[in-house]
């Protein structure tokens, strides 16, 4: 337990993009925290209409799934007193799970404002500026350091609020790392990335051992449009599907192993490409609507293979993707594409880099030839690396709370 409990504001998007992936990720530092004395609230004070699955679109009416969905949520993990949704797209004093004036007294009494995913627009909140630290926690490393290099002042505005920039990008100032870091690089003096990783609550993602399991899948989008980003004179793509398209050939190289994408995929000549070249398809829409339901999808699974966005493939961030820990704690083996976090996380025995096909086939072939000591070596790797108790104690201690 911290000697010195901290009084910590983690600023989310649970209500805004209510599914699996989104909410474990905020559930799991709100769990390291809490699990280690730390008083924590989550809030989300959005200018931003949230999700409905229910209807398929954004909606102005929060309290018909918004309210609910984040009070059930909260208090499944036992802080149903201890958060905030503040539609201000609506009205400014409109405030759901405790008053508008305690949301205000905790902006003005709390030691940090904890802005996970770029998830909240302080520049436009006067109320939160008020609060004394406020720490960006980048878990999509490269994309706002390149925008900052074309000159998006737009993108200086969101970080230059922030007092702490912390990172997912583990490799950042790294000699092989080509992200260009401008103002914020390592080195003396408070404007700097520090680094940290993906939580997890390794007693709610317990070991799942199953060897009647068949899948490698993993779950995420597969075209997203509209942030590749020109850095030097070079594209660098946001889409995961430019890497997946590389190795699109493993099914074939494999055919004793059952490969599965679970990704919205539109366009029905992409569907046919991937099921002429042997991929099993699925939506992850159904599976992500309730949390709890959602780690039914990776307690399913064999084993994990995905690639990673080109952006931090070619420029080497060293980022780490929650999903892969969340395979991890359940004991499924990951083979993920590098992006330099082979440096820093053991690899070998259940989590394999790759860069090549070549590299995938022997990680297959390996997890195959001893499936049991592979679940085991994954399950060691997220306790070792990822358990969200000495990840979040580090945190504190890394931005000087």
């Amino acid at each position: 337990m911290a000697s010195d409990p901290k009084t910590l504001v983690v600023l989310g998007m649970m209500g805004r993009c209510p599914f699996g992936g989104q909410t474990w990720l905020y559930i799991n530092w709100l769990r390291g925290f809490h699990k280690l004395g730390h008083r924590v609230y989550y809030v989300e004070d959005d200018l931003d209409w949230p999700y409905d699955p229910r209807f398929t679109t954004a909606t102005a009416d929060p309290w018909k799934y918004t309210v609910e969905y984040l009070g059930r949520v909260m208090k499944s993990i036992g802080l149903e007193n201890n958060w905030a949704y503040r539609p201000r797209y609506r009205s400014a004093d409109e405030c759901y799970g405790m008053s508008l004036s305690q949301l205000r007294e905790l902006y003005r009494g709390c030691d940090a404002l904890l802005n996970i995913c770029v998830a909240a627009a302080l520049a436009t909140n006067e109320d939160q500026l008020q609060a004394r630290r406020r720490i960006l926690v980048e878990t999509d490393p490269v994309g706002g350091q390149l925008e900052m290099a074309g000159g998006n002042e737009g993108t200086f505005e969101v970080y230059g609020v922030h007092d702490t920039f912390v990172t997912y990008g583990e490799n950042y100032c790294e000699p092989d790392c080509g992200v260009p870091l401008g103002p914020y690089a390592a080195g003396p003096g408070p404007r700097k990335y520090l680094k940290t990783r993906q939580p997890i609550d390794v007693d709610l993602w317990p070991f799942t051992f199953d060897p009647a399991c068949k899948r490698y899948t993993t779950s995420g989008n597969w075209k997203q449009k509209g942030r590749d980003l020109t850095y030097n004179g070079e594209m660098y793509f946001w889409s995961k599907h430019h890497e997946f398209l590389k190795f699109i050939d493993l099914p074939r190289r494999r055919p004793q192993v059952e490969f599965e994408l679970c990704m919205n995929i539109d366009e029905e000549s992409d569907r046919k490409l991937l099921r002429d070249h042997g991929w099993q398809l699925d939506s992850p829409f159904q599976m992500s609507l309730e949390p709890w339901g959602y780690q039914n999808y990776f307690k399913g699974a064999r084993a994990e293979y995905t690639c990673a966005k080109d952006q931090n493939v070619r420029l080497r961030s060293g980022w780490f993707s929650e999903r892969d820990v969340c395979f991890l704690s359940c004991g499924k083996p990951v083979i993920a594409q590098d992006t330099g976090y082979s440096k820093f996380i053991p690899c070998g025995d259940g989590l394999f880099p790759f860069r090549t096909m070549d590299e995938i086939l022997a990680a297959v072939d390996n997890i195959e030839s001893d499936y049991p000591k592979a679940c085991k070596a994954a399950r060691a790797v997220a306790v070792e690396c990822f358990e969200c108790e000495r990840v979040c104690k580090k945190f504190v201690e890394d931005v000087n709370l």
